[in-house]
């Protein structure tokens, strides 16, 4: 494997630890949280600039109108609060306050997905990322670890117009070298294959992996590839990948409905049509357990990738 780690870290400790280096990089950047300080690992921020800091309450649709206003006086905010908080809650104040008029906020939602874990499924969002890329101008962003997350976080404060940027509650492996630029809308070959193109999002990068290198010792070769970027899709990547592959397997933490894989579908679809297999969460809701509990249940792990995999090459 290409990829090693050492040590495993929260993604949401990577979002806290690029919005404190913005705190003195950027002045016009504030943050916006909804009693969720700690969460979300803004503290660092409020140390930097307390002055910048706006401590909303539970009232994240206020949250968001706040931000939308902030960023009228060139202002870039940064909202802070869970991604079903950040998404379902208040789609409306985003719809219409936000995407509607290009507003420069960053909409920054923690605890995403399945391995959110024991809170269960009314805190586990799986259609976040559908609900978000089908707003126009919104560019939607879900890295894979401690260090993506980081640079991530440092990047859309550079990119003018309205950003979901998507990160979880589980320490994962750290395994994108600290200084990889990230460049938004652009993937990231991260292993080279001849026999399927694997393309994942999240925590479902790592998984993937780990699935290529046990494969290989089966005589299978799979090209991965990491899309950070859901909206707008590098698909230019995908293309290439699959010209040589012929076959794909999208894997991602979220409904397969709406989420990073029907994007690839309809683009292939218009573009160069290609046998795909899905590793996302069947049309359900999740329930309360451990984060590998969840992801072995709901068939988003290694082995689910695996398994996706072979099915494709059967």
């Amino acid at each position: 494997m290409k990829f090693t780690y050492t040590e495993k870290k929260d993604t949401r400790s990577g979002f806290g630890a690029g919005l404190a280096e913005l705190a003195d990089k950027n002045p016009n950047v504030v943050a916006l949280c909804a009693d969720l300080i700690g969460s979300l690992k803004m503290e660092k921020f409020i140390e930097k600039a307390p002055e910048r800091f706006f401590q909303v309450g539970i009232a994240e649709a206020n949250m968001m109108g706040m931000a939308a206003g902030l960023s009228i006086t060139g202002k870039i905010p940064f909202t802070g609060t869970f991604a079903n908080f950040s998404t379902s809650r208040v789609y409306d104040q985003i719809r219409q306050s936000i995407a509607y008029s290009n507003k420069n906020v960053k909409i920054c939602a923690s605890h995403a997905g399945l391995t959110l874990g024991e809170d269960g499924a009314t805190h586990q969002v799986l259609e976040d990322i559908g609900m978000m890329k089908m707003l126009p101008g919104m560019t939607v962003i879900n890295p894979c670890d401690y260090n993506q997350t980081k640079a991530a976080t440092i990047a859309i404060a550079e990119h003018e117009g309205p950003v979901y940027l998507r990160f979880g509650r589980p320490t994962v492996p750290v395994f994108i070298p600290e200084d990889m630029p990230f460049e938004i809308g652009k993937g990231i070959l991260l292993q080279e294959g001849t026999d399927v193109t694997i393309v994942a999002t999240g925590h479902l990068v790592w998984e993937s992996l780990v699935a290529a290198d046990e494969l290989e010792k089966e005589g299978i070769s799979c090209e991965v590839i990491n899309i950070h970027t859901i909206k707008p899709l590098d698909e230019e990547i995908i293309l290439k990948s699959v010209e040589k592959t012929g076959k794909i397997v999208t894997a991602e933490e979220h409904n397969y409905l709406g989420g990073m894989g029907e994007s690839i579908a309809g683009m292939l679809a218009r573009r160069r049509p290609t046998k795909q297999e899905f590793v996302a969460v069947n049309d359900t809701f999740g329930e309360s357990a451990t984060p590998a509990e969840l992801m072995k249940k709901y068939k988003i792990d290694s082995a689910a990738v695996k398994e996706a995999v072979k099915r494709i090459l059967a």
